[in-house]
């Protein structure tokens, strides 16, 4: 049998509650970092005014302002698919140069320890709030990479680096992706160290070895296509045969090995999601569906749309 893909259950909408609280919790975080912005403006702008400084009011204002700023510009950057890995770590800097600044206003340690903590307050909220919007991103986009559970490090810390390894070199942004990956990986090794013996490798050919190393390679138990009937007529089967016989049931085709080509995966996918809204073609819904990689539902995704965006301005050419 073929590995089933692992599909994580979609996750409930909001209740009335939950959206009570989240308003709420909105709401006084707003405000909370707002104080923080405040005691740190006030904290910094007089430390500035004892160290020379001619306006000491732009000292604070210019580095807390732009802590969000560069938050939001790395979400949008993400957004439109052009990231910068530099960019992430300027709010992080600019983090540890304000909470530096606040305890260096502060005259005992105390002091230090409540000014350094002020500015905290805004930080986080920003962190909160730029994460929330990434994984919204990363989610719909299919290019957020699902992190592995701590429990599995724990118990397998080799297999499991090796599985984040293929993840991170091959793009499968997946968990559940890649281990079903994993469980035919192993299960096609294990065909081919029965087949070949223990010098399996070297009896392979280079084009499975490659193949069982991306986990793209289907064991060799997979399922057999349905046997199609036969062709002609059928003959009459006497009622009352004087002695029953043994009939031989017709031989089973060879089972095919190897994957689907991407156009097989397209041809699948066009047929699943005829009935589908444009804001449900999807890299995560499009592979659940079809059972394909990450790579592969991608490309099907941009064909898809490219359909659609085709088939939308069809009409209105013919009534131009």
């Amino acid at each position: 049998m073929s590995a089933p893909q692992i599909v994580r259950p979609e996750l409930p909408p909001l209740s009335g509650v939950d959206r009570v609280l989240l308003v709420a919790a909105t709401v006084l975080g707003v405000g909370v970092g707002g104080v923080g912005l405040a005691m740190s403006f006030d904290t910094v702008s007089a430390a500035a005014a004892r160290w020379g400084f001619t306006t000491p009011g732009m000292l604070p204002l210019a580095i807390d302002l732009a802590i969000p700023v560069f938050t939001v510009v790395n979400l949008l950057l993400i957004r439109m698919d052009m990231p910068l890995a530099w960019v992430r770590f300027v709010p992080w800097l600019l983090t540890g140069v304000t909470c530096w600044l606040n305890i260096a206003a502060g005259t005992s340690v105390s002091a230090k320890v409540a000014h350094g903590t002020m500015p905290l307050l805004w930080v986080v909220l920003s962190e909160v709030a730029a994460h929330v919007y990434a994984a919204g991103i990363g989610a719909v986009t299919g290019r957020r990479m699902e992190k592995i559970r701590r429990s599995r490090w724990l118990l397998a810390p080799v297999s499991t680096f090796t599985l984040w390894r293929r993840m991170t070199l091959w793009e499968i942004t997946s968990y559940g992706d890649a281990l079903a990956r994993e469980r035919e990986r192993q299960l096609a090794r294990a065909d081919l160290r029965a087949e070949h013996g223990r010098r399996w490798r070297s009896k392979t050919d280079r084009r499975t070895r490659v193949l069982l190393k991306l986990g793209e390679l289907a064991p060799a138990t997979a399922d057999p296509e349905p046997v199609p009937a036969p062709e002609g007529p059928v003959p009459a089967v006497p009622p009352v045969p004087p002695k029953p016989q043994a009939r031989k049931r017709p031989a089973k085709p060879p089972v095919k090995s190897g994957r689907r080509t991407l156009d097989d995966v397209l041809s699948e996918a066009r047929a699943v999601t005829a009935a589908w809204p444009v804001e449900h073609l999807t890299a995560e819904r499009i592979r659940q569906a079809v059972s394909c990689g990450a790579a592969h539902s991608r490309t099907v995704r941009d064909a898809l749309r490219a359909d659609r965006t085709a088939g939308d301005s069809g009409p209105e050419a013919v009534a131009a």
